[in-house]
């Protein structure tokens, strides 16, 4: 005879719902207390984190236009912005830039047979002495890098360094998997191959410098260290023949000939590539393009120069460079110094509101002893 199971639970604590448990009482005594002393907390933590913000030196400068300006052009307001902690004795230069045709990129690699390289040259003013490290940011507008068929346009296992088919290329990465002639694109999908790709000058020329000398001073910006530590040592380059490959279309002026065995993309050695696939949760977003960790930046007049290879227009957006320092919270933010500052003062609202209610209306509470799980004999009714 078999032997008959039972379904009834175990007699154990947990099973049996015996588990110790603590609710609450929420009363005037406690509740009072509570959201004056967050009123206290979080409102002079809110006015830290806004100071700090409110220290870092910043210069936002739109170029979109600048492939229009032939001839130096002075910037609108709406075109640029100044935040400094200080004024100094130095006149603060309104931007101005001009686009040239160039021959070559700033890379050094030379521009595709018939066709010229449009180079804006910006030059703006930094009112005063700047401390280390200082980053270079590019900042886009309408630009929505959230949209779910463009986050999930990628493949891993290819930037993992894995083969892939071409079938796996199309369920990852379409519609940008695979080339006319069947190769698979590398990178494949939409986010590589909406990559930013302006280029912008290693060197920050400081004009007709200070102290009489008539050389100009150029201060090195270093493009490496700016992606996450993680992600350089995840992405591999791929395993597979070049030949088997195609760059993305738009990537066809940095790769004219192709891929072959000698000139293959590798990931991990692109860290601007790598900042761009991290994809930004807001249409307007900045990412770090480089860095600079040198001597104190002078105060005077710069100059910078930008590839124009990246045309943001066609989104109906703008590009900009961010020039800016950092505090222990980051870059310039003041939305964590007024969260913080806004809860504070609401926890403190809350708290004389319902105190001047109990005040003047007090409410009757009843005895706490006389609740069921206070009593003896009461457990499992």
């Amino acid at each position: 005879m078999a032997e008959h199971k039972s379904k009834k639970p175990a007699n154990t604590a947990f099973k049996q719902q015996r588990l110790k448990a603590w609710q609450p009482l929420l009363t005037p005594k406690s509740v009072l207390p509570t959201l004056f002393v967050a009123g206290v907390v979080f409102a002079p933590l809110g006015g830290l984190f806004l100071y700090e913000s409110e220290t870092v030196n910043e210069i936002i400068i739109d170029y979109t236009k600048c492939v229009e300006s032939t001839t130096d052009t002075p910037l609108t307001e709406d075109q640029y912005s100044y935040k400094f902690t200080a004024d100094n004795t130095t006149v603060t230069r309104q931007p101005s830039y001009k686009v040239t045709q160039e021959s070559s990129y700033l890379t050094g690699q030379a521009a595709p047979a018939g066709e010229t390289v449009s180079r804006c040259t910006i030059q703006f003013s930094i009112p005063m002495p700047l401390q280390a490290p200082v980053y270079l940011y590019y900042r886009l507008t309408n630009f929505y890098q959230n949209h779910r068929k463009y986050v999930k346009s990628l493949s891993y296992n290819q930037l993992n360094g894995d083969t892939i088919t071409q079938g796996e290329a199309g369920a990852s990465c379409s519609p940008v998997a695979t080339s006319p002639d069947g190769k698979i694109y590398y990178p494949c999908g939409l986010i590589a191959n909406s990559m930013f790709n302006d280029t912008f000058s290693t060197n920050l020329m400081l004009l007709n410098p200070q102290g009489g000398s008539t050389d100009n001073l150029n201060y090195t910006l270093l493009e490496n260290g700016i992606a996450w530590s993680s992600d350089v040592s995840r992405y591999h380059q791929t395993s597979m023949p070049a030949d088997q490959l195609a760059p993305p279309p738009n990537w066809q002026k940095r790769y004219p000939n192709g891929y072959t065995s000698d000139n293959l993309f590798d990931p991990s050695k692109d860290e601007h590539f790598l900042v761009w696939m991290r994809t930004s949760w807001y249409p307007t977003f900045r990412k770090l393009y480089a860095r600079y960790e040198g001597d104190t930046l002078q105060a005077g007049t710069y100059q910078i120069q930008v590839d124009l290879n990246y045309d943001i227009r066609q989104y109906g957006g703008t590009k900009s460079l961010v020039l800016s320092g950092t505090s222990f919270l980051g870059d310039r933010n003041p939305f964590m110094g007024l969260a913080y500052i806004i809860m504070g003062c609401a926890c403190a609202f809350l708290g004389v509101v319902f105190l001047g209610w109990h005040f003047f209306r007090p409410r009757k509470l009843g005895d706490h002893d006389r609740l069921s799980w206070n009593q003896t004999g009461t457990m499992g009714r």
